[in-house]
């Protein structure tokens, strides 16, 4: 071989070294950089959460504990309002578990001292307030670690799935969730899992790919259980999961043989047999009388008529995704009939704490989040669907100034990505990536309609949660099919400066959780209503009884 540098051409010489962004963004691994991730959420806890004063967040630290005491004690949940039942029974799972281990004394009502001794009441508030928190942060990295390994089989680049997992990390709902007992955390990470195990297996077929759907029906439901805004996302995945199949999408040689008829038929009966099981809990959700007394006006003059039109609306989605993607009819049967199944298994979960108010509240999501809207929204409510479509309207046209930041600041972080994504989406196009312009625009529009209803009670940081996956989700989608973005040379400045927006303003919110002056008083406004039996010390209250 001729080694002489002269007969080297000169452009092999002189050509520029480019780095990828996303190898340097990366650089510690997919295992290394998870950790770190991990590492980094939990220094932002112990540091700007775990140890605040324990009335810092009453609003619901105080109001989960105070149940978890009462679940403890053998009395019923109190607050119903979320309705936080999944969050209050963790709770009241984690007090058992500390107090049989010997690190938690004060874990029923009765135990907690009473308000007549300030210093021993601060102090067994403070380790259980605590000892809540832990559960919080437990259950906001159970969520992310899940929501990093499906993210590792939705992009084809592990380092998109890496960089997806840390703006999800530091984004305003986790940051927020992390250290407060909200019932948004558990909510919106069953929803956004179920979202992202549905694009995983619609991916790819197999001769048992319903149990999955089985899975996804169950946590929807969970999450329903959990907070009532839920209903919102489970409506919209019928539409963001059409465009998410594949070439593998087509059903195995299985589902189009007799042998597939049989089991879609198993499949019923299982269905069957769960809805039978559940429909006790069912027909009392939809009672009139049960509507009624507590105190819900039901839409559409009967309760049941958009909950029907809900399930419907499922139905034809995943109708629609079966003709799309070449699924055969006995497997679209099957899969239906697994998500009944597992809905319906999942409502039993209201059967190990039952109480009528939780059912109502599951069943009636809509008319308990109208008992909080303002007067506007109730307003358009009355007004029917015209007041109701330009009542959306004017959320979409807030909701777009939040995310413009420039006319209305927040510490949202996520919102830089919609800067990149919306631009993102033209480039995609032009280069012919269709279905992963379409996925990743009907993602953004879902997080827009979502957001537009939010601003109703003013879009609070805590329902960040349920919209941030989906724009994180949308950038992943987009930057896996263009890695080669990684190369030009403002990709790394850009991706350096988002990941630093990120970590700053992730834990603006907790800083200023910490530093703002107010909050005893604020307590004792609503100690009446949400903590009758445990009147914090320096509330004027009747001793507890």
């Amino acid at each position: 071989m001729d080694e002489n540098p002269a007969r080297i051409p000169l452009s092999a010489t002189s050509a520029p070294v480019r780095f990828d962004a996303l190898d340097r963004l990366t650089w510690l691994g997919p295992r290394g950089a998870l950790v770190a991730i991990i590492a980094g959420l939990t220094l932002s806890f112990f540091a700007l959460g775990y140890f605040a004063i324990y009335w810092r967040n009453a609003d619901m630290d105080f109001m989960v504990v105070y149940n978890a005491f009462l679940l403890n004690d053998g009395k019923p949940q109190h607050f119903f309002d979320h309705p936080a039942y999944l969050t209050i029974l963790s709770v009241k799972a984690a007090f058992q578990l500390l107090h049989a281990l010997g690190l938690l004394d004060a874990y029923t009502l009765s135990a907690i001292p009473s308000a007549n001794d300030p210093a021993a009441f601060e102090a067994a508030m403070t380790h259980a307030v605590r000892a809540g928190r832990l559960v919080a942060w437990l259950t906001a990295t159970g969520c992310l670690l899940i929501f990093a390994a499906l993210m590792r089989r939705i992009v084809r680049d592990w380092r998109v799935a890496m960089l997806a997992t840390f703006a999800f990390a530091f984004s305003g709902g986790i940051a927020v969730h992390v250290r407060i007992l909200r019932s948004e955390m558990i909510s919106a990470g069953c929803l956004v899992i179920a979202l992202l195990l549905l694009i995983v297996v619609g991916r790819r077929a197999s001769q048992w790919r319903p149990l999955w759907l089985a899975m996804a029906g169950a946590l929807c439901v969970l999450g329903l259980e959990n907070k009532v805004n839920a209903v919102l996302l489970i409506a919209a995945l019928p539409v963001a999961l059409l465009p998410f199949g594949g070439p593998d999408s087509a059903s195995t040689e299985f589902w189009r043989r007799s042998g597939g008829w049989g089991l879609a038929l198993a499949f019923a009966v299982a269905a069957v047999a769960s809805i039978s099981a559940a429909w006790p809990i069912i027909a009392a959700g939809l009672d009139p009388t049960a509507v009624q007394a507590a105190g819900l006006t039901a839409l559409f003059g009967r309760p049941g008529t958009y909950q029907a039109l809900l399930l419907l609306w499922i139905v034809a989605g995943m109708i629609a995704f079966a003709t799309v993607w070449r699924i055969s009819p006995a497997e679209t049967l099957a899969a239906i009939c697994a998500a009944f199944a597992g809905a319906a298994l999942a409502l039993l979960a209201l059967k190990l704490s039952y109480n009528i108010n939780n059912v109502i509240a599951v069943f009636n999501p809509l008319e308990k989040a109208m008992t909080y809207a303002d007067p506007a929204t109730a307003r358009a409510a009355d007004g029917g669907l015209t007041g109701a479509l330009w009542l959306l309207l004017d959320g979409v046209r807030l909701a777009l100034a939040r995310w413009t930041f420039v006319l209305h600041s927040s510490a949202r972080p996520t919102i830089f990505l919609t800067w990149l994504i919306i631009p993102g989406l033209v480039v995609a196009w032009r280069r012919g990536e269709r279905q992963a312009t379409i996925q990743a625009a009907i993602l953004l529009l879902i997080a827009l309609g979502i957001d537009a209803i939010g601003i109703r009670r003013n879009l609070k940081t805590e329902y960040f949660i349920f919209t941030d996956p989906l724009i994180i989700l949308a950038g992943a989608v987009l930057l896996d099919r263009m890695t080669d973005l990684g190369l030009r040379r403002w990709a790394y400045p850009i991706g350096a400066s988002l990941a630093l927006l990120h970590v700053v303003l992730a834990n603006a919110e907790p800083v200023h959780y910490l530093l703002k002056q107010s909050g005893k008083v604020e307590i004792c406004v609503w100690t009446a209503d949400y903590l009758p039996l445990l009147p914090p010390p320096w509330c004027a209250s009747p001793p507890r009884s």
